[in-house]
Protein backbone atom coordinates (compact mmCIF):
# COMPACT_ATOMS: atom_id res chain seq x y z
CA UNK A 1 0.00 0.00 0.00
CA UNK A 2 2.84 2.36 0.93
CA UNK A 3 4.37 1.71 -2.35
CA UNK A 4 1.17 2.82 -3.94
CA UNK A 5 1.58 6.35 -2.72
CA UNK A 6 5.52 5.98 -2.79
CA UNK A 7 6.58 4.61 -6.35
CA UNK A 8 9.64 6.01 -6.33
CA UNK A 9 11.29 6.85 -2.60
CA UNK A 10 14.05 9.14 -4.28
CA UNK A 11 11.82 11.25 -5.42
CA UNK A 12 9.26 11.28 -1.98
CA UNK A 13 12.89 11.94 -0.06
CA UNK A 14 13.21 15.20 -2.72
CA UNK A 15 10.00 16.37 -2.43
CA UNK A 16 9.44 15.69 1.08
CA UNK A 17 12.99 17.30 2.05
CA UNK A 18 12.16 20.73 -0.39
CA UNK A 19 8.75 20.94 1.76
CA UNK A 20 10.38 20.62 4.88
CA UNK A 21 12.55 23.50 4.48
CA UNK A 22 10.46 25.85 2.78
CA UNK A 23 8.54 25.71 5.58
CA UNK A 24 11.37 25.98 8.24
CA UNK A 25 12.40 29.09 6.74
CA UNK A 26 8.72 30.80 6.65
CA UNK A 27 8.21 29.89 10.10
CA UNK A 28 11.88 31.59 10.60
CA UNK A 29 11.02 34.95 8.67
CA UNK A 30 7.31 34.62 10.61
CA UNK A 31 9.12 34.47 13.93
CA UNK A 32 11.64 36.60 13.30
CA UNK A 33 8.69 39.31 11.85
CA UNK A 34 6.49 39.43 14.37
CA UNK A 35 8.49 39.17 17.64
CA UNK A 36 10.44 42.02 16.14
CA UNK A 37 7.17 43.69 16.15
CA UNK A 38 5.82 42.53 19.39
CA UNK A 39 8.75 43.52 21.00
CA UNK A 40 8.97 46.76 19.99
CA UNK A 41 5.09 47.05 20.82
CA UNK A 42 5.95 45.69 24.56
CA UNK A 43 9.26 46.31 25.15
CA UNK A 44 8.20 49.93 26.57
CA UNK A 45 6.21 48.28 29.76
CA UNK A 46 8.81 45.56 30.18
CA UNK A 47 11.55 48.43 30.93
CA UNK A 48 8.77 50.58 32.83
CA UNK A 49 9.51 48.42 35.88
CA UNK A 50 12.52 50.51 37.51
CA UNK A 51 15.73 47.71 36.95
CA UNK A 52 14.90 45.97 34.02
CA UNK A 53 16.93 45.92 31.35
CA UNK A 54 18.49 44.16 28.16
CA UNK A 55 17.96 40.79 30.63
CA UNK A 56 14.08 40.74 30.79
CA UNK A 57 13.79 42.18 27.37
CA UNK A 58 15.30 39.06 26.40
CA UNK A 59 13.13 36.95 29.00
CA UNK A 60 10.59 38.41 27.50
CA UNK A 61 11.35 36.91 24.03
CA UNK A 62 12.55 33.54 25.62
CA UNK A 63 8.94 33.40 27.02
CA UNK A 64 7.03 34.85 23.82
CA UNK A 65 8.67 33.40 20.89
CA UNK A 66 7.17 29.85 21.52
CA UNK A 67 3.71 31.21 21.60
CA UNK A 68 4.59 32.83 18.24
CA UNK A 69 6.10 29.26 17.05
CA UNK A 70 2.64 27.88 18.04
CA UNK A 71 0.10 29.77 16.68
CA UNK A 72 2.06 30.79 13.03
CA UNK A 73 3.12 27.04 12.07
CA UNK A 74 0.21 25.54 10.76
CA UNK A 75 0.42 29.62 8.58
CA UNK A 76 4.18 28.09 8.07
CA UNK A 77 3.45 25.39 6.53
CA UNK A 78 0.60 26.64 4.41
CA UNK A 79 3.18 28.75 2.99
CA UNK A 80 5.04 26.19 2.55
CA UNK A 81 2.91 24.25 0.46
CA UNK A 82 2.54 27.39 -2.19
CA UNK A 83 6.21 27.89 -2.68
CA UNK A 84 6.98 24.50 -2.96
CA UNK A 85 4.36 23.65 -5.36
CA UNK A 86 4.39 26.65 -7.18
CA UNK A 87 8.06 26.14 -7.80
CA UNK A 88 7.62 22.60 -8.82
CA UNK A 89 5.29 23.61 -11.73
CA UNK A 90 7.07 26.68 -12.77
CA UNK A 91 10.14 23.83 -13.39
CA UNK A 92 7.53 21.33 -15.05
CA UNK A 93 8.41 19.16 -12.52
CA UNK A 94 4.61 18.24 -11.64
CA UNK A 95 4.38 17.55 -15.39
CA UNK A 96 7.08 15.19 -15.32
CA UNK A 97 5.67 13.20 -12.46
CA UNK A 98 1.85 13.33 -14.36
CA UNK A 99 3.79 12.05 -17.32
CA UNK A 100 5.54 9.32 -15.12
CA UNK A 101 2.30 7.79 -13.96
CA UNK A 102 1.53 9.50 -10.56
CA UNK A 103 -1.64 11.31 -9.82
CA UNK A 104 -2.36 13.88 -7.38
CA UNK A 105 -2.33 12.24 -4.14
CA UNK A 106 0.89 10.57 -4.94
CA UNK A 107 2.14 13.77 -5.75
CA UNK A 108 0.89 15.51 -2.58
CA UNK A 109 2.30 12.23 -0.17
CA UNK A 110 5.41 13.26 1.25
CA UNK A 111 4.23 16.76 1.52
CA UNK A 112 1.38 14.79 3.60
CA UNK A 113 3.98 12.70 5.53
CA UNK A 114 5.97 15.99 6.67
CA UNK A 115 2.61 17.89 8.11
CA UNK A 116 1.60 15.11 10.02
CA UNK A 117 4.96 14.36 11.51
CA UNK A 118 4.83 18.56 12.00
CA UNK A 119 1.35 18.26 13.48
CA UNK A 120 2.88 15.62 16.19
CA UNK A 121 6.08 18.18 16.53
CA UNK A 122 3.66 20.53 17.46
CA UNK A 123 1.23 18.99 19.59
CA UNK A 124 4.29 17.39 21.85
CA UNK A 125 5.59 21.40 21.54
CA UNK A 126 2.57 22.98 22.72
CA UNK A 127 1.90 20.04 25.78
CA UNK A 128 5.56 20.54 26.61
CA UNK A 129 6.87 24.19 26.35
CA UNK A 130 4.33 26.53 25.54
CA UNK A 131 1.87 25.93 28.18
CA UNK A 132 4.81 26.46 30.59
CA UNK A 133 6.21 29.79 28.80
CA UNK A 134 2.73 30.99 28.69
CA UNK A 135 1.78 30.34 32.51
CA UNK A 136 5.36 31.92 33.27
CA UNK A 137 4.51 34.86 31.08
CA UNK A 138 1.06 35.35 32.39
CA UNK A 139 2.33 35.90 35.78
CA UNK A 140 5.17 38.02 35.09
CA UNK A 141 2.72 40.66 33.25
CA UNK A 142 0.33 40.41 35.96
CA UNK A 143 3.20 41.59 38.17
CA UNK A 144 3.95 44.29 36.06
CA UNK A 145 7.13 42.55 34.27
CA UNK A 146 8.60 42.95 38.32
CA UNK A 147 9.41 40.28 40.35
CA UNK A 148 6.56 37.32 40.74
CA UNK A 149 5.47 37.04 44.10
CA UNK A 150 5.26 33.59 45.29
CA UNK A 151 1.51 31.71 45.00
CA UNK A 152 0.36 31.06 48.18
CA UNK A 153 -2.78 29.47 46.78
CA UNK A 154 -5.00 32.37 47.90
CA UNK A 155 -7.67 32.67 45.55
CA UNK A 156 -10.54 35.27 45.36
CA UNK A 157 -14.55 35.62 44.46
CA UNK A 158 -15.14 32.12 43.55
CA UNK A 159 -18.42 30.55 43.20
CA UNK A 160 -19.93 26.80 43.60
CA UNK A 161 -23.38 25.18 43.36
CA UNK A 162 -24.64 23.33 46.03
CA UNK A 163 -27.88 22.24 45.01
CA UNK A 164 -30.20 25.06 43.63
CA UNK A 165 -27.63 27.58 45.96
CA UNK A 166 -25.14 29.59 45.05
CA UNK A 167 -22.14 29.93 47.46
CA UNK A 168 -19.82 32.68 47.05
CA UNK A 169 -16.62 33.46 48.98
CA UNK A 170 -14.74 36.18 48.74
CA UNK A 171 -11.39 34.64 49.69
CA UNK A 172 -10.03 31.09 49.90
CA UNK A 173 -7.06 29.82 51.51
CA UNK A 174 -4.91 26.99 51.74
CA UNK A 175 -5.23 23.61 50.05
CA UNK A 176 -7.44 19.94 50.48
CA UNK A 177 -9.00 19.64 53.68
CA UNK A 178 -7.17 22.79 55.40
CA UNK A 179 -9.34 25.07 53.36
CA UNK A 180 -10.53 28.52 54.64
CA UNK A 181 -13.27 30.78 53.81
CA UNK A 182 -13.35 34.45 54.12
CA UNK A 183 -17.12 36.72 53.77
CA UNK A 184 -19.09 33.69 52.56
CA UNK A 185 -22.41 34.67 51.31
CA UNK A 186 -24.72 31.65 50.30
CA UNK A 187 -27.85 32.38 48.50
CA UNK A 188 -30.79 30.35 49.65
CA UNK A 189 -32.73 29.32 46.04
CA UNK A 190 -36.15 27.27 45.92
CA UNK A 191 -36.07 27.00 41.87
CA UNK A 192 -35.23 30.26 40.36
CA UNK A 193 -36.66 32.24 43.12
CA UNK A 194 -34.67 34.00 45.98
CA UNK A 195 -35.62 32.98 49.33
CA UNK A 196 -32.53 34.52 51.23
CA UNK A 197 -29.19 35.38 51.82
CA UNK A 198 -26.83 34.28 54.29
CA UNK A 199 -23.59 35.89 55.23
CA UNK A 200 -21.00 34.60 57.21
CA UNK A 201 -17.50 36.07 58.45
CA UNK A 202 -15.19 32.57 57.97
CA UNK A 203 -15.70 29.17 57.16
CA UNK A 204 -13.62 26.30 57.47
CA UNK A 205 -13.71 22.46 56.11
CA UNK A 206 -15.03 20.43 58.74
CA UNK A 207 -14.53 16.77 57.08
CA UNK A 208 -17.87 16.44 55.62
CA UNK A 209 -19.27 20.10 54.95
CA UNK A 210 -18.67 23.72 56.03
CA UNK A 211 -18.91 25.29 59.78
CA UNK A 212 -19.42 28.84 59.10
CA UNK A 213 -19.01 31.34 62.23
CA UNK A 214 -21.14 34.50 62.52
CA UNK A 215 -23.23 34.10 59.91
CA UNK A 216 -26.49 36.22 59.50
CA UNK A 217 -29.70 35.62 57.41
CA UNK A 218 -31.43 38.37 55.06
CA UNK A 219 -35.17 37.17 54.49
CA UNK A 220 -35.69 38.70 50.82
CA UNK A 221 -39.68 38.78 50.98
CA UNK A 222 -39.39 40.59 54.49
CA UNK A 223 -36.31 42.44 53.88
CA UNK A 224 -35.40 41.67 57.46
CA UNK A 225 -32.28 39.85 59.00
CA UNK A 226 -31.13 38.27 62.20
CA UNK A 227 -28.36 36.47 63.50
CA UNK A 228 -27.69 32.49 63.37
CA UNK A 229 -24.68 32.46 64.80
CA UNK A 230 -22.82 29.24 64.01
CA UNK A 231 -23.77 26.85 61.03
CA UNK A 232 -23.18 24.16 58.81
CA UNK A 233 -23.93 23.64 55.18
CA UNK A 234 -22.74 21.56 52.04
CA UNK A 235 -22.23 18.66 52.56
CA UNK A 236 -21.87 17.28 49.08
CA UNK A 237 -19.23 20.77 48.69
CA UNK A 238 -15.66 19.38 48.11
CA UNK A 239 -13.12 21.34 48.92
CA UNK A 240 -11.20 21.65 45.77
CA UNK A 241 -14.67 23.35 44.24
CA UNK A 242 -13.20 25.97 45.89
CA UNK A 243 -9.74 26.13 45.41
CA UNK A 244 -10.28 25.74 41.90
CA UNK A 245 -11.27 29.24 41.12
CA UNK A 246 -10.06 30.07 37.62
CA UNK A 247 -8.83 27.83 34.74
CA UNK A 248 -6.59 29.72 31.97
CA UNK A 249 -6.45 27.10 29.02
CA UNK A 250 -3.45 28.23 27.49
CA UNK A 251 -1.47 27.69 30.81
CA UNK A 252 -2.88 24.19 31.05
CA UNK A 253 -1.58 20.77 29.07
CA UNK A 254 -4.27 18.75 27.89
CA UNK A 255 -4.52 16.14 30.91
CA UNK A 256 -4.42 19.27 33.41
CA UNK A 257 -7.11 20.87 31.49
CA UNK A 258 -9.06 17.68 31.51
CA UNK A 259 -9.12 17.65 35.29
CA UNK A 260 -9.92 20.95 36.05
CA UNK A 261 -13.20 20.25 33.78
CA UNK A 262 -13.99 17.64 35.44
CA UNK A 263 -13.73 18.94 38.79
CA UNK A 264 -15.27 22.41 37.38
CA UNK A 265 -18.33 19.92 36.07
CA UNK A 266 -18.39 18.50 39.62
CA UNK A 267 -18.85 22.23 40.95
CA UNK A 268 -21.78 23.11 38.68
CA UNK A 269 -20.24 25.35 36.96
CA UNK A 270 -19.99 25.95 33.49
CA UNK A 271 -17.52 24.66 30.95
CA UNK A 272 -18.79 24.76 27.28
CA UNK A 273 -15.44 27.31 26.51
CA UNK A 274 -12.73 25.28 28.40
CA UNK A 275 -13.94 21.73 26.47
CA UNK A 276 -13.91 23.79 23.61
CA UNK A 277 -10.23 24.84 24.30
CA UNK A 278 -9.49 20.73 25.28
CA UNK A 279 -10.81 19.62 21.80
CA UNK A 280 -8.88 22.52 19.71
CA UNK A 281 -5.58 21.37 21.48
CA UNK A 282 -6.19 18.12 19.32
CA UNK A 283 -6.96 20.23 16.51
CA UNK A 284 -5.18 23.01 15.95
CA UNK A 285 -1.80 21.00 15.40
CA UNK A 286 -3.75 18.89 12.98
CA UNK A 287 -4.58 21.93 10.50
CA UNK A 288 -1.59 21.49 9.75
CA UNK A 289 -2.45 18.18 7.74
CA UNK A 290 -4.71 20.59 5.65
CA UNK A 291 -2.59 22.93 4.21
CA UNK A 292 -0.66 20.57 1.23
CA UNK A 293 -4.70 20.13 0.42
CA UNK A 294 -5.83 23.60 0.36
CA UNK A 295 -2.50 24.60 -1.34
CA UNK A 296 -2.44 21.73 -3.86
CA UNK A 297 -4.21 24.39 -6.31
CA UNK A 298 -0.81 26.07 -7.12
CA UNK A 299 0.40 22.57 -8.10
CA UNK A 300 -1.89 21.87 -10.60
CA UNK A 301 -2.40 23.40 -14.30
CA UNK A 302 -0.36 24.73 -16.94
CA UNK A 303 1.98 27.32 -15.61
CA UNK A 304 2.98 28.70 -18.81
CA UNK A 305 -0.58 29.97 -18.67
CA UNK A 306 0.25 32.80 -16.62
CA UNK A 307 -2.15 31.74 -13.89
CA UNK A 308 -0.05 30.33 -11.33
CA UNK A 309 -0.10 34.02 -9.44
CA UNK A 310 -3.69 33.29 -9.65
CA UNK A 311 -3.28 29.81 -8.29
CA UNK A 312 -1.19 30.73 -5.73
CA UNK A 313 -3.41 34.04 -4.12
CA UNK A 314 -6.47 30.99 -4.20
CA UNK A 315 -4.64 28.80 -2.29
CA UNK A 316 -3.90 31.13 0.51
CA UNK A 317 -7.15 32.51 0.36
CA UNK A 318 -8.65 29.26 1.02
CA UNK A 319 -5.95 29.03 3.98
CA UNK A 320 -6.92 32.04 5.72
CA UNK A 321 -10.40 31.16 5.37
CA UNK A 322 -9.98 27.74 7.23
CA UNK A 323 -8.18 29.92 10.18
CA UNK A 324 -11.35 32.64 9.95
CA UNK A 325 -13.85 29.66 10.34
CA UNK A 326 -11.86 28.18 12.95
CA UNK A 327 -11.57 31.09 15.15
CA UNK A 328 -15.01 32.18 14.41
CA UNK A 329 -16.28 28.57 15.32
CA UNK A 330 -14.51 28.51 18.69
CA UNK A 331 -15.83 31.86 19.54
CA UNK A 332 -19.64 30.40 18.76
CA UNK A 333 -18.26 27.39 20.52
CA UNK A 334 -17.28 29.71 23.56
CA UNK A 335 -20.51 31.45 23.92
CA UNK A 336 -22.62 28.34 23.69
CA UNK A 337 -23.87 28.36 20.00
CA UNK A 338 -22.36 25.75 19.19
CA UNK A 339 -21.69 22.52 21.02
CA UNK A 340 -17.85 22.44 21.85
CA UNK A 341 -16.71 19.36 20.04
CA UNK A 342 -18.44 20.58 16.51
CA UNK A 343 -16.57 23.91 17.54
CA UNK A 344 -13.18 22.69 16.95
CA UNK A 345 -13.87 19.40 14.67
CA UNK A 346 -16.51 20.77 12.03
CA UNK A 347 -13.79 23.53 10.92
CA UNK A 348 -10.98 20.77 9.95
CA UNK A 349 -13.32 18.69 8.47
CA UNK A 350 -15.51 20.94 6.18
CA UNK A 351 -11.90 22.14 4.52
CA UNK A 352 -10.78 18.72 4.42
CA UNK A 353 -13.77 18.13 2.08
CA UNK A 354 -13.34 21.85 0.66
CA UNK A 355 -9.33 20.83 -0.01
CA UNK A 356 -10.37 17.23 -1.69
CA UNK A 357 -12.95 18.90 -4.10
CA UNK A 358 -10.32 21.70 -4.98
CA UNK A 359 -7.97 19.03 -5.61
CA UNK A 360 -9.73 16.31 -7.49
CA UNK A 361 -10.99 19.90 -9.80
CA UNK A 362 -7.67 21.52 -9.80
CA UNK A 363 -5.94 17.97 -11.32
CA UNK A 364 -8.30 17.83 -14.31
Amino acid sequence: MLGNFFPSRALAVYVGKTFLWRCLAMLAMLVLVLQILDLLSEAGAVLAYPGNGDAELWRYVGLRVPQIISRFLPFSVLLGTLVTLATLNANSEVVAMKSGGLSAHQILAPLMIVSAATALISFAFNERVVVRSTAALTAWENAEFGPVPQDRGVKSNVWVRDGDDLVRAATIAGSGSNVALRNVDIYDRHGDRLVSVIHAQRGHYSGKGWDLTDATAFDVSSGTSRPLGNIHFGDSVRPDQFTLSSVDPEALSLWELREAIDTLRAAGRPVASLEGSLWHKITGPLSALLMPLLGSVAAFGIARSGRLFVRAVIGMALGFTFFVADNFALSMGNLGVYPPILAAWAPLLLFFLVGEAVLITTEE
